[in-house]
């Protein structure tokens, strides 16, 4: 016959943290009630379980912690100085499961719960903010946290949890992720305004092969596009400078130090001159990406139709 471990044994050694988590944790409610109420019979009639259910439990969880809680007389029972020590750590630990309880039913509440949305820099400035303020006008209460970031950091948090969805280029293809290319949007060559083809409206961007560029940073999907078109025109471009924000390098460009390829800006920068590339074409594609099979709440399942509903009119 296999005889199960005493309940001083569960506790008596070292490496079993977890079993007793799981062994005390069910008998918390039941603790706090007598406790609270000192009397055995009453605590089992508002909690509406047999009164020999409750007290086994308390026979138990003073087994398990190895230690008198009580001191009883008939229905009656009284804390002892254990008692009153682990009744104010369990009500804390009851307190922090009802919040968190509480946190997630309010995140996934229809009308006012929370969406984690992730999208690329060059995204933040005009079109971000007016999709959320044309989705927000039938949904006024939805709650969003955003997060500004590069494509492969997005991604990265999309698979950790941290992200319900996200916006991104390239669009990724991964089996985990389920993507949907929403958009497309040109790329123009900046170039300062004194500069040798400042006065052109079109170029190949081979005629940009001997410039210095200004770039993002290796691990951003613009950098990657641009690495790709460079090479797709016969060359290498010459970097000078990487940054992580295109606006800044639309500065570095209207003083002077290189040229880049950019999405078109939110607002005119003075300096620079944006010119039309006709070879190869210079386009990014903006997808939509979230985590295979993962659950949405009614708030998150609600913004996808949303953005989903604007592929072709997302820029």
């Amino acid at each position: 016959m296999v005889h199960e471990r005493s309940s001083e044994q569960w506790l008596s050694q070292g490496g079993y943290e977890e079993d007793i988590a799981v062994t005390l944790t069910p008998r918390l409610v039941y603790f706090v009630g007598v406790a609270r109420h000192e009397h055995v019979t009453r605590a089992a009639q508002e909690m509406g379980v047999p009164q020999s259910t409750l007290s086994r439990a308390m026979v138990r969880l003073e087994e398990d912690l190895g230690v008198a809680l009580f001191a009883r007389r008939g229905r009656s029972v009284s804390l002892t100085p254990a008692g009153r020590t682990f009744l104010a750590s369990a009500e804390r630990a009851l307190a922090e499961v009802e919040r968190a309880a509480e946190s997630v039913r309010a995140d996934a509440d229809p009308g006012a719960g929370k969406v984690a949305f992730g999208f690329l820099h060059t995204m933040g400035s005009e079109t971000v903010p007016s999709l959320i303020r044309a989705f927000r006008a039938e949904h006024p209460r939805v709650r969003f946290t955003l997060v500004q970031n590069y494509g492969e950091a997005m991604i990265e948090r999309l698979r950790a949890g941290e992200l319900d969805l996200c916006l991104t280029s390239p669009v990724p293809d991964a089996p985990d992720l389920v993507a949907r290319r929403l958009d497309e949007q040109r790329l123009l060559l900046v170039v300062p305004d004194d500069h040798r083809l400042a006065s052109r409206r079109r170029v190949r961007l081979a005629e940009a092969a001997e410039e210095t560029f200004v770039t993002l940073e290796p691990g951003y999907g613009l950098r990657r596009i641009t690495d790709d078109l460079c090479a797709q025109a016969g060359f290498t471009p010459r970097v000078a400078f990487e940054g992580e924000e295109a606006e800044t390098l639309r500065g570095l460009v209207a003083a002077g130090l290189g040229v880049a390829l950019l999405p078109p800006p939110a607002v005119a920068r003075p300096g620079v001159v944006e010119l039309s590339v006709t070879a190869p074409r210079a386009a990014r594609e903006i997808g939509l990406a979230w985590l295979d099979g993962h659950p949405d709440t009614p708030p998150v399942a609600a913004f996808k139709r949303f953005l989903l509903s604007r592929r072709g009119a997302l820029l």
